[in-house]
């Protein structure tokens, strides 16, 4: 993994496309001393949309480090705003988002987060695992994260959420995933975490939709099955696509290798995506995304 420099900031900005962003932005960024380290731009020709993904940090000569701060940055590029009409968000590299991981009973793609979170390669802090099943807070334990048992089946499914919802609020939850949680979220929830909820759905999107995606490719004899990571919608597994992965099966597998190679599949799509969202490399253009992987 690459060593984080000291004073690292991003600045991800989206604008109507016209001549000369770059320009102002980078020209803007040397007046306030500021080295670019890695950028990244795109054109949407369909709709006329600009977007740009820089990382930057102090320039060797810049004299005041204590000055060098995210309202810095703010400050400095504010005037461009209204002028280019950017909608702009800067933050520090250094910066860990809380995150709560949802599940049911598949345990894979919660272990494989949990795991790589404990292995500093996702940048973040899982503040709490949530769960309808209480079996699932022995893996939890197992990385001393908070565990919570929401129960499904005593109580109706719309007092199950607002437990969830206020779970979420008390751990000031930034982004929520959705470790093979099987259950449906509620409009009110999804709308107060709109662009902060992601899914792993065991299907590569949009073929196979809903429950039992596996059976479904069995039965049409596919050659390649797969898992998408996606931003959780209104529309069940319609929402926009972060990343996918795919494994070539044959006629020799039946619906249990499909299972077990599809694993293999959620497991990599859902930790790319988390960590493309935590390194702010990802844009919602309508239905859509903007990735500026590494």
């Amino acid at each position: 993994m690459k060593e984080r420099r000291d004073g690292l900031c991003r600045i991800v900005l989206d604008c109507p496309d016209r001549r000369g962003v770059v320009s102002r932005v980078s020209t803007r960024l040397a007046e306030l001393g500021a080295t670019i380290l890695d950028a990244h731009q795109h054109s949407d020709a369909d709709s006329g949309h600009f977007f740009m993904r820089y990382e930057v940090a102090p320039d060797a000569r810049f004299e005041d480090l204590e000055q060098w701060s995210v309202p810095y940055l703010q400050d400095g590029l504010s005037e461009l705003t209204s002028e280019l009409s950017l909608a702009m968000r800067v933050t520090s590299a250094s910066r860990r988002p809380k995150v709560a991981l949802l599940a049911t009973k598949a345990p894979h793609c919660l272990v494989d987060v949990l795991q790589r979170w404990r292995s500093a390669e996702l940048h973040c802090d899982i503040v709490c695992v949530i769960a309808n099943h209480p079996e699932m807070g022995e893996y939890a334990g197992w990385y001393g994260v908070p565990f919570h048992h929401v129960d499904f089946t005593s109580q109706s499914k719309s007092r199950a959420f607002t437990e969830i919802e206020s779970l979420l609020d008390k751990h000031h939850v930034e982004l929520t995933v959705l470790a093979r949680f099987m259950q449906i979220v509620p409009q009110a929830l999804i709308d107060k975490h709109r662009g902060r909820m992601i899914n792993i759905h065991h299907s590569f999107l949009p073929s196979f939709v809903g429950a039992r995606p596996y059976d479904q490719a069995y039965k049409r004899g596919v050659k390649l099955i797969g898992a998408t990571c996606h931003y959780v919608t209104a529309d069940l597994d319609e929402g926009p696509i972060v990343e996918q992965e795919v494994i070539r099966v044959s006629h020799m597998d039946d619906p249990l290798d499909l299972r077990r190679k599809g694993r293999m599949c959620e497991r990599e799509a859902l930790a790319r995506g988390l960590r493309l969202h935590l390194e702010d490399r990802v844009f919602i253009h309508g239905n859509k995304t903007v990735v500026f992987s590494e």
